[in-house]
């Protein structure tokens, strides 16, 4: 229970890799608030935790909407002490062809979307010397035809995770990422699901096989205890030993 007394806010935490980080901390012991923008999995996370886990309606591309996700958390629990910006969305197509729009709801959700999370969440964590622990990928270092938007965001929000460790490491909070390889949960789930991507794919895996969302919240709990109370500035992979062409 290396979470117990803390307070943790989720984006994209009630359906897949979003759920799996959410009920990792809860079993941690840490009270969780599950944003999104439906309740998708969220009976079944209130049934393993109970009182200790909450919902609340957000769309992380609006600011006011996500301060007033952590001011939830803050009236529903007495403060935060954890924010997971986990929220995000994929549109493939080759930049040629990707629809503006579609690029900017990648950009809009998966970077401007950890940014509002950022700012919203940082006059809590000052108080409590918490943590902010944004959801990268693999994509953010590789490149993967047709997903140029996504891995662009990613990319972005790794540099943000380093460049806002050193602003906000004054003010006692820690900033560090997670950089999921091919997980079976969200959209890593499709992979599997399509027999010839997932041929080529597979021998890239030294661990020959994909990850689980588990893992993934396993690494969330190391980064938010005090087992990763020295680690800042830092992105984390969890990817099974991914190798690239």
């Amino acid at each position: 229970m290396r979470l117990r007394h803390k307070v943790a806010v989720v984006t994209g935490g009630t359906s897949g890799l979003g759920r799996r980080i959410a009920e990792a901390l809860l079993r941690e012991g840490a009270q969780v608030v599950c944003a999104a923008r439906s309740e998708r999995d969220m009976p079944a996370i209130t049934e393993l935790a109970g009182p200790r886990a909450a919902f609340h309606h957000v769309d992380v591309r609006d600011p006011d909407s996500v301060r007033g996700l952590m001011s939830f958390a803050q009236d529903r629990f007495g403060k935060l002490d954890i924010c997971v910006a986990n929220a995000g969305v994929t549109r493939d197509g080759p930049v040629h062809r990707l629809d503006p729009k579609e690029w900017d709801e990648v950009l809009d959700t998966n970077l401007t979307g950890a940014f509002h999370c950022m700012q919203a969440a940082v006059p809590y964590l000052q108080l409590s010397a918490g943590t902010l622990i944004n959801v990268s990928s693999a994509l953010s270092t590789r490149v993967s035809p047709g997903a140029t938007a996504y891995s662009v965001s990613k990319a972005g929000l790794d540099m943000l995770t380093r460049a806002a460790a050193v602003e906000l490491g004054a003010l006692g909070i820690r900033v560090n990422a997670v950089a999921p390889g091919f997980i079976g949960e969200g959209m890593g789930s499709r992979l599997s699901d399509n027999d010839l991507v997932w041929d080529d794919y597979r021998t890239r895996l030294v661990s020959g096989r994909l990850g689980t969302g588990d893992e993934v919240g396993r690494a969330v709990v190391f980064l938010a205890s005090p087992d990763g109370g020295y680690v800042n500035g830092h992105v984390l992979e969890v990817n099974g030993g991914l190798q690239w062409a």
